[in-house]
């Protein structure tokens, strides 16, 4: 009994020791690799077009879809968290998420502060919208009054550049649709947002507020974000398989499918 007993443990011992090697990981009966990493990549949860619930209840946006088709051109396996912006930001820098997709602006301070950027994947500016009945026309109609921005966004940063200029302070807010609400409920008599996400919730929202004319910057591009450089294979298959959908047609389809031609 005793020898038996002994046997079993050293079959034990060895096949632990076979698994926990895994360094080429081992394969099932398709060829597919069952010990591959599966990715952790946080997003917002309000930023419509680009990630937001639909009437179904399911997620979707042109980042959800961008991160999926990329992810069926490498052949890798990822968990899509919906965080929100800020909690997204600490996921990722905490090492909780590997990853980072929410319409984020590639810009020079959030490199210098630890972002690593893929190549750009959609370039957006950013712009200023009032209440619908608003009288306000320009920057110049702000001064002395109170501007709604969502924290931590190129909306707010574009605000910030100019609050000086034109003499209006700036609140914070968490997201989107409070912020709105902020305009539409009089807390605020503009907010700063990026165009297409701006024009996008008013429109599908039904919102009473209207986009200023002329009041858009230059804009920058949105990339996908790692915060740690042990997690530049991700980054790699980002930037590969955001090209190869670009050359099949399925990058613009996404695009098509959310914001038309």
């Amino acid at each position: 009994m005793k020898k038996f007993l002994a046997l079993l443990l050293s079959v034990i011992m060895v096949t632990s020791a076979l698994t926990g090697c895994g360094s080429e990981g081992t394969a099932d009966d398709s060829g597919k690799d069952t010990n591959a990493k599966k990715w952790v990549i946080a997003t917002d949860t309000v930023f419509k077009p680009f990630e937001f619930t639909d009437a179904q209840g399911n997620f979707v946006g042109i980042d959800v879809d961008i991160l999926a088709a990329i992810a069926e051109d490498q052949g890798f396996e990822y968990e899509l968290k919906s965080l929100g912006w800020d909690a997204a930001i600490a996921a990722c820098q905490a090492n909780q998420a590997d990853g980072m997709i929410a319409g984020a602006s590639i810009t020079e301070d959030r490199k210098k502060s630890g972002w690593i950027f893929s190549d750009g994947y959609y370039t957006a500016t950013q712009c200023m919208a009032v209440a619908s009945n608003s009288a306000i026309t320009s920057f110049e109609d702000l001064k002395g009054k109170q501007v709604a921005v969502k924290t931590g966004t190129q909306g707010a940063t574009y605000a910030e550049s100019i609050k000086g200029k034109y003499d209006f302070t700036v609140s914070y807010f968490e997201d989107s649709p409070t912020m709105y609400q902020a305009v539409s409920g009089k807390q605020a008599v503009a907010c700063f947002e990026d165009t297409p996400i701006m024009a996008a919730s008013i429109k599908d929202g039904e919102l009473a507020m209207k986009i200023v004319e002329g009041s858009e910057n230059e804009g920058s591009p949105y990339g996908f974000a790692i915060f740690n450089s042990a997690n530049q294979e991700l980054l790699d298959k980002f930037n590969a398989g955001l090209a190869n959908i670009k050359k099949s047609g399925k990058y613009d389809e996404i695009i098509s499918k959310y914001l038309g031609k």
